[in-house]
């Protein structure tokens, strides 16, 4: 006599080995599905993050050393040399089974299990600013060029030169801090609200000239043809105030404190250091401080001594910041709606790139694995 067939027979026939031969084919198809997708799916998150994150911590450094040296504490560059953000993507899929005689006591088994294992490890690599490249980046005045391009570029001169220059011709700004601690003359100002007429006239042209031995020359040109007679008026002011000769088409910018000719205009530009002193000392800071003898206090605002850029402070938190750094138990800031000091600030972050000499061969470094 036969004995009955079992219901397994037909399962292990139409389920068990189909599926045992299509599993390599499943598990290699998913794989391959899955790391094909996981790279470009990172590259907007990644770089949407990392310049956000980068970006904040720029703007929160400035102005932490900006309120350093307003406690005569030393400032400290730190900049993010490179970001390697490496993936790694694991996973397992696993199918097992028991056949069994008809006479077994266990029966047929059937097991299935999958696994998987996701691993993000960015490596960032931190430079500090020491040394010859602190010295060009920090301690070189700015080339009268630059300050020039920027003109050129859109950036008005009653925000540009009031920052970046010391004296036009002999007409000195105002220094708020230092020995050298003086008032504007009141003819330095003039000039730039008459350099800002012309501006906005586009009256205003620029070329670079090369020479052998002086190497590149700017020449600004102060007037062109069929000009009204508001600008007119404003150039004859404006040579009269800095000394230069009448109907001049070209003058030559050199970087000094006085011109040689009637036809040059000497610039006495500001380092970067000394920018950050000056807006330091434009901070607000606690009276307790002032009075303990930690800093000095405030300057004050009136004729060619208003403040270049509003940096408050407070106990708590701010709500409204534009950016924010904590340094000795109180919160320093810049109002998100204060649109003139977020403007100045972001030109100073600007003139951090345009000082960067690039040279970082020699320096320290500390990398930091991050997890």
């Amino acid at each position: 006599m036969s004995r009955p067939r079992s219901p397994w027979t037909g399962i292990r026939a139409y389920f068990v080995e189909p599926v045992r031969k299509l599993l390599p084919v499943l598990l290699g198809a998913w794989l391959i599905a899955g790391c094909s997708t996981l790279g470009p799916q990172s590259v907007p998150r990644d770089r949407f993050d990392y310049n956000t994150a980068i970006s904040d911590s720029w703007k929160e450094q400035t102005l932490l050393n900006i309120v350093k040296l307003r406690y005569a504490d030393m400032p400290l560059f730190v900049e993010v040399a490179s970001v390697v953000s490496g993936y790694t993507l694991e996973s397992t899929l696993s199918l097992a089974g028991t056949l069994a005689t008809d006479s077994a006591v266990t029966g047929d088994a059937l097991n299935l299990g999958a696994g998987g294992k996701y691993t993000d490890r960015p490596t960032i690599t931190y430079a500090p600013i020491t040394g010859q490249q602190f010295n060009k980046s920090f301690m070189t005045p700015i080339p009268p060029r630059a300050v020039l391009f920027l003109m050129q570029s859109g950036w008005a001169a009653d925000l540009i030169l009031p920052i970046t220059v010391d004296s036009i011709n002999g007409r000195r700004s105002r220094i708020a801090a230092g020995v050298n601690q003086r008032g504007g003359d009141s003819g330095f100002y003039r000039v730039i609200e008459l350099m800002r007429e012309i501006q906005k006239s586009g009256a205003v042209g620029m070329q670079i000239l090369r020479s052998g031995e002086a190497g590149e020359t700017t020449v600004l040109f102060f007037h062109r043809d069929n000009v009204g007679s508001e600008v007119d008026a404003a150039v004859s002011e404006l040579d009269g105030l800095l000394g230069l000769r009448p109907g001049t088409r070209e003058t030559q910018v050199v970087y000094g404190l006085l011109p040689k000719s009637d036809t040059e205009l000497a610039m006495l530009t500001r380092s970067m250091l000394q920018i950050m002193i000056d807006f330091a000392t434009q901070i607000e800071v606690p009276l307790e401080h002032v009075q303990e003898g930690r800093t000095v206090p405030s300057l004050e605002k009136g004729d060619g001594l208003s403040r270049l850029i509003e940096i408050r402070h407070s106990k708590e938190p701010p709500e409204s910041a534009f950016t924010a750094v904590k340094y000795r138990d109180y919160w320093f800031w810049i109002d998100d709606r204060d649109f003139a000091s977020k403007r100045t600030f972001a030109f100073l972050m600007i003139l951090f790139s345009l000082t960067e000499t690039g040279a970082k061969e020699g320096l320290p470094l500390v990398t930091i694995p991050a997890s």
